[in-house]
């Protein structure tokens, strides 16, 4: 669920940090950059593990601060496919049930994942596992707040940084508003024994 990636960036340190330890202040800079951020193709990013190299700090003309470039392992939330995760509904939607691991919550299972047959009740808001028994059909309902088991078996990465207008949004509506989309997206299934709602497979 968690890996370690090497990253390297120049860190800018500004004078009136000079008097503290540079790894301290790279630490703090470099958390400050990257921690709750979403890096393409890589995943979103914990915490600093570790910084591996300083390379000699420049100080350019006009501008007081040190520059550094820095070679540092970084924690980041990127789960390989087909991993196992555990997490909470969040809610349901016509499009499926939308889960949170509490730090992350743009993970999605849509309705050909969840454990089959199931239906969508419009009333509550909410999927249910039509499940079968030797009396009949008994409903199990997926509420919000259940934890929840689930396979990760798809991952989508977004470029969400800004760029110019087009031609074609120009000449559109300024009211029109674009759709924002999550920069890292998880689709999980739980279309197999032993997963979904924890309490269906827990014995009394």
């Amino acid at each position: 669920m968690f890996v370690l990636v090497e990253m390297v960036d120049t860190v800018r340190i500004p004078p009136w940090q000079f008097e503290r330890k540079l790894n301290d202040s790279i630490a703090e800079e470099l958390n400050k950059k990257l921690a709750n951020k979403v890096v393409y193709n890589v995943g979103l990013c914990i915490c600093l593990f570790d910084i591996t190299k300083l390379e000699d700090a420049y100080v350019f003309p006009g501008d007081g601060a040190s520059h550094t470039k820095v070679h540092f392992r970084y924690v980041v939330f990127h789960p390989f496919l087909d991993e196992i995760l555990i997490g909470k509904i969040k809610g349901c939607s016509p499009e499926g049930v939308h889960v949170s691991l509490g730090f992350f919550d743009d993970i999605l299972i849509p309705p050909e994942s969840l454990q089959q047959p199931a239906k969508f009740d419009e009333a509550e808001q909410v999927w249910v596992w039509e499940y079968e028994t030797g009396e009949g059909a008994h409903d199990l309902y997926m509420d919000t707040g259940e934890e929840i088991r689930f396979r990760v078996v798809d991952e989508s990465f977004v470029d969400t940084s800004p760029t110019g207008p087009s031609s074609a949004e120009a000449a559109s509506s300024s009211e029109e508003l674009p759709k924002k989309e999550a920069p890292y997206t998880l689709v999980g299934s739980i279309s197999e024994p032993g997963l979904g709602l924890l309490s269906w497979w827990t014995s009394n």
